[in-house]
């Protein structure tokens, strides 16, 4: 008897505003993937859905979560929480299915320290211009807090994103969501280290005060 294949485990990361979470759930929609749905302490946003877009817990619970080691991984961000709940993602690898975990960076590496085969991709915009727009569109957040967001994404992230696997130009969604679909069944992709695509975003981000 052949051994099931192991599924794998791919982890999408990307500057706040750039759209992943549009495109990932269109993305499993459109293909068999299993979407592992991560725990966060921040506050629901227009049009989320408990237990779908994330599991909405208090930071107290959360916390408790974390001392009985109930995450594949965790982090702090922007003072909320998020984790992810480690049983049901590696379940569903050993089943031979496709996880997608939708993660800021900083947990990203952490699943890459627990779990070297995860194949991390990152998703950018086209322009810098273009993230800010799509935040300010996004009506959600305070102008202090978008400038944060965009400072953050120039100053901590693009580094963060040098070391990631592939990167993703979140330009088209259909073009968007077909090329990570390749990424994912192939490995292939544009690698940080071949392409200049961060360097034209953080020079663009720090020519316009980010």
């Amino acid at each position: 008897m052949c051994e099931r294949k192991k599924g794998t485990l791919a982890v999408i990361s990307g500057f706040s505003g750039v759209g992943k979470g549009t495109i990932v759930e269109a993305l499993v929609r459109r293909y068999p993937y299993a979407l592992s749905v991560s725990a966060t302490t921040r506050d629901p946003r227009p049009g989320e859905i408990p237990d779908v877009s994330y599991h909405y817990i208090t930071r107290e619970d959360f916390e408790e979560r974390i001392a009985k080691n109930d995450f594949f991984e965790y982090t702090e961000y922007v003072g909320n929480y998020y984790g992810t709940p480690k049983s049901f993602v590696m379940q569903k690898l050993e089943e031979g299915q496709d996880v997608i975990l939708e993660i800021e960076s900083d947990g990203a590496l952490k699943v890459r320290a627990q779990y070297p085969e995860a194949l991390l991709i990152y998703m950018i915009p086209p322009t810098m211009s273009e993230l800010k727009r799509r935040l300010v569109g996004r009506g959600t957040e305070s102008e202090e807090k978008v400038a944060k967001r965009l400072h953050q994404a120039v100053t901590i992230e693009m580094e963060r994103a040098r070391v990631y696997d592939l990167l993703v130009v979140n330009e088209d969604k259909e073009a968007c969501i077909e090329e990570l679909h390749h990424m994912i069944q192939t490995r292939e992709g544009k690698k940080p280290s071949e392409t200049d695509l961060l360097d034209k975003l953080e020079a663009e981000g720090k020519a316009l005060g980010m």
